[in-house]
């Protein structure tokens, strides 16, 4: 095992002293190993082209923005993100899970547009959750302030009964203690890896659960940001929101196991489901960069990346989405298919494209 470190949480209120250990073994360090080995890959593919980028990451945006309201009850497809994004009219944004699509976009604009200046600190967590809830309603009265009432973790059955999963800090002092423990941590501790270092940041933020409402969609931005912040770029061009909703039962459960143990618990458990899901981030994104070495045209990489992101996808989809024309999208189409990289499904106006089986 390999120590990497610990944090302490004092609560005044009722003297109550919080910690967790980390230590990774053999399997999380590799796991390291791979994200850094994948920053030189990176870093060559921007060097070399950009032509695909752009789409990349308008792509990783609405699926990023529709996994992490869908993780939180929203039931909008990531096509009816994208209509949305497209035709905002903030003053006819009525419904709930519209208005948190808006804030999400716009917490996570200002995040990606200059993260170096965002400093972590109280002051910024708490703007980027007023920005995050703005728009909504039903939330006005708390945004951007700590939390008033209890907000203990439950989780729902069909009988409608519910259970406390976990007791999260309580509020008033107890919440702002831990808070400002946390970001003085964090701004301190200069010898831990940057990638860890987030996971343990993101792991307590939940476990603090400092606002009323809308902690777990801040806890995923807060992770984009801190990425950024240290240097992972590619984290812009897929979506770690999606990661997380594909992962929903693993990804609570880790937490649970973890905080189970509160106080004095050690967050391995979490600290690896958070590497294997950058790990598998990494792969997903090496997948669409290897289409940048083969023989393929650039618009034809740009048809190709756009059905690789969005499966089932019609033609006047993709012609939309790349700003092709029809003639030549339906060229484009035609070479891919002839060449087993995708296949054709349906026929009439139900025709869609997807990615061939295995590839």
């Amino acid at each position: 095992m390999a120590h990497i470190g610990s944090i302490d949480y004092i609560y005044e209120v009722n003297n109550k002293v919080y910690n967790f250990e980390i230590e990774l073994d053999w399997k999380q360090l590799e796991f390291l190993r791979q994200i850094e080995k994948f920053e030189i890959t990176w870093t060559l593919f921007t060097q070399r082209e950009n032509s695909s980028l752009y789409q990349l990451k308008t792509l990783a945006t609405i699926q990023s923005i529709g996994s992490s309201t869908r993780i939180e009850g929203s039931k909008l497809s990531n096509k009816q993100v994208q209509t949305l994004l497209e035709n905002i009219d903030i003053s006819q944004i009525e419904d709930r899970d519209s208005q948190e699509v808006i804030g999400y976009y716009n917490t996570l604009d200002i995040i990606t547009e200059n993260p170096s200046d965002l400093r972590i600190s109280e002051s910024t967590v708490k703007n980027l959750h007023n920005v995050l809830l703005k728009q909504s309603e039903k939330d006005q009265w708390h945004k951007g302030l700590y939390k008033q009432h209890s907000n203990a973790v439950q989780a729902s059955f069909p009988d409608g009964s519910t259970q406390i999963i976990f007791r999260t800090t309580e509020p008033g002092y107890a919440t702002e203690d831990a808070m400002k423990s946390l970001v003085k941590w964090f701004n301190s501790k200069d010898d831990i890896n940057p990638i860890v270092k987030t996971a343990a940041f993101v792991y307590e933020f939940l476990s603090i659960h400092p606002f009323q409402d809308g902690n777990g969609r801040l806890s995923r931005l807060l992770t984009t940001l801190l990425l950024l912040q240290k240097g992972y770029n590619w984290i812009e061009y897929v979506s770690f929101e999606h990661e997380i909703e594909s992962k929903k039962k693993k990804y609570y459960q880790a937490l649970r196991n973890c905080q189970a143990q509160r106080p004095n618990e050690n967050i391995s458990e979490w600290i690896e489901f958070f590497l294997s899901s950058l790990i598998n981030l990494t792969k997903k994104l090496s997948k669409k960069l290897e289409i940048s070495e083969s023989a393929l045209t650039p618009k034809q990489k740009s048809v190709y990346i756009f059905i690789n992101n969005n499966p089932e996808t019609k033609m006047g989809e993709i012609i939309k989405g790349t700003e092709i024309s029809r003639a030549t999208v339906k060229r484009i189409l035609s070479t891919l298919i002839e060449s087993k990289m995708i296949e054709k499904n349906g026929q009439g106006a139900g025709t869609n494209y997807r990615m061939k089986s295995g590839t």
